[in-house]
């Protein structure tokens, strides 16, 4: 789906309308995942604006907004989450060409969807019955998720769209918003903006806010900062209806209704290893073990390395009450996953007791660790596929499947793949500390700390 939007995004380009460079907004620590994704795209680039922590959307656009002015151009924005699945393309390109032209003048534009039945999982747009000239509507209201009553009244009513959460508009336009309505996220981010700092890796820019001025940034969505003001403050905002197979998948029940021609003959849509006796109706995402299921119905069960969830259908959308009882709780699983992406491939974390930890670690071909070292660990490395280039204190060895070496405690110390096919390790870390952050980086590529 993030692949997507940045082919959907790129593809609105025509005569008159040239596109830019795609800036992606993403958190830091997934930089390199979202990087190896971008890669696969044939003759696309795009920018890295990497948050410290999350802000939710408003500080996003805010700083997307400045680094689109910063060299004094005043571009017409298409801002669109990852998390969307839009059937019919070409609807889509005609849809936000025109949104393009209307925002062009200085409104802001929000997608509007069509609803097809009552939902409770979307906000709503209220708009006008009058079109405009490209087939825009006026914005009357926004309000949130409603009741079931309320959103058959909007259902019934034929004045209500879904709100899509895309929006279209200048940059300066979201600046002069922004300063409008909540002056606080403005200021905030400039602060952060003014003081940021870039690098590259590659063509590729990674531009980063300053870590501490954006830590000071309130936290607000664009709807609630912005959009759901500009009705009761006259500030110019129209509606382009999308008609194009749009499905928002940020909840897991809408996954589910997104993929319900591909249910078993008793309604359970199957990801990964399941097997079922007597359930029905429900979607079952199985990432790294067998999930059985005994006559259970509408749920949704998510199986990963991490974590499991199982929740009713209909209810999918408060697991983010769990992620705000990690959150209090500090619970790790919050912010780090068992298998977890770098730029030189991946690790993950198989096993870990008192004193030990076993990771399995995949190089890609020619990429290479940092030199670095461990005040509290030492490690013992067996090669299993591939070719090793291991830098060991003085002494470089190669290494073969089946071999293996011992990395003594505070040794500097590289892993490299000088090989054309994947090199993958098993790692065995003992010591009385055996956290992420006990490593000292003397050289590094990929210019981390």
């Amino acid at each position: 789906m993030f692949q997507q939007a940045i082919e959907r995004a790129n593809g609105l380009g025509k005569s008159e309308l040239s596109v830019g460079n795609t800036l992606i907004v993403t958190n830091e620590e997934h930089r390199f995942l979202a990087l190896d994704q971008l890669r696969e795209l044939k003759n696309i680039s795009a920018d890295f604006l990497l948050e410290p922590s999350g802000k939710n959307t408003a500080p996003a656009l805010t700083l997307a907004a400045l680094r689109a002015v910063q060299d004094g151009d005043d571009p017409v924005l298409v801002v669109t989450p990852a998390d969307q699945i839009i059937q019919n393309i070409k609807a889509f390109t005609n849809s936000l060409q025109a949104s393009i032209q209307v925002a062009d003048a200085g409104d802001i534009v929000v997608l509007g969807i069509k609803p097809t039945k009552p939902e409770t999982g979307y906000g709503y747009i209220k708009h006008s019955h009058e079109q405009g000239m490209l087939g825009e509507y006026r914005v009357i209201q926004f309000t949130e998720k409603p009741d079931i009553k309320t959103a058959q009244e909007y259902f019934n009513s034929g004045e209500y769209a879904w709100n899509s959460g895309m929006f279209v508009l200048r940059a300066t336009t979201w600046l002069k918003a922004i300063k409008q309505f909540r002056e606080d996220i403005y200021s905030a981010c400039l602060a952060s903006w003014q003081s940021k700092s870039e690098d590259r890796l590659g063509n590729t820019v990674f531009i980063r806010p300053e870590k501490e001025a954006f830590a000071q940034i309130p936290a607000e969505s664009i709807d609630y900062a912005v959009i759901e003001n500009c009705p009761k403050a006259s500030f110019p905002i129209d509606m382009m209806e999308l008609d194009a197979g749009w499905s928002d998948l940020g909840a897991w029940d809408a996954v589910w209704r997104a993929q319900e021609r591909q249910a078993d003959e008793h309604g359970n849509i199957n990801t990964g290893d399941v097997l079922h006796t007597g359930s029905k109706n429900n979607l079952v995402h199985a990432t790294s073990r067998l999930v059985g299921t005994v006559g259970i119905e509408n749920l949704v069960i998510v199986e990963t390395a991490d974590a499991v969830l199982v929740a009713t259908r209909e209810r999918s959308q408060e697991v983010k009450q769990i992620v705000n009882q990690l959150e209090n709780k500090k619970r790790e699983e919050k912010n780090f996953h068992r298998k977890v992406s770098r730029p030189w491939g991946w690790y993950d974390s198989v096993d870990e007791g008192d004193r030990f930890k076993v990771k399995r670690i995949q190089v890609k071909p020619g990429a290479s660790l940092s030199l670095q070292m461990h005040h509290h660990r030492a490690e013992h490395w067996i090669v299993v596929r591939g070719l090793a280039e291991v830098t060991n204190g003085e002494k470089v060895i190669l290494l073969k499947e089946n071999e293996s070496t011992y990395i003594p405690q505070g040794e500097k110390h590289r892993l490299s793949n000088p090989g054309s096919e994947p090199l993958e390790i098993i790692e065995v870390q003992s010591g009385n500390y055996l956290g992420e952050d006990d490593i000292v980086r003397f050289e590094d590529i990929y210019q981390r700390a």
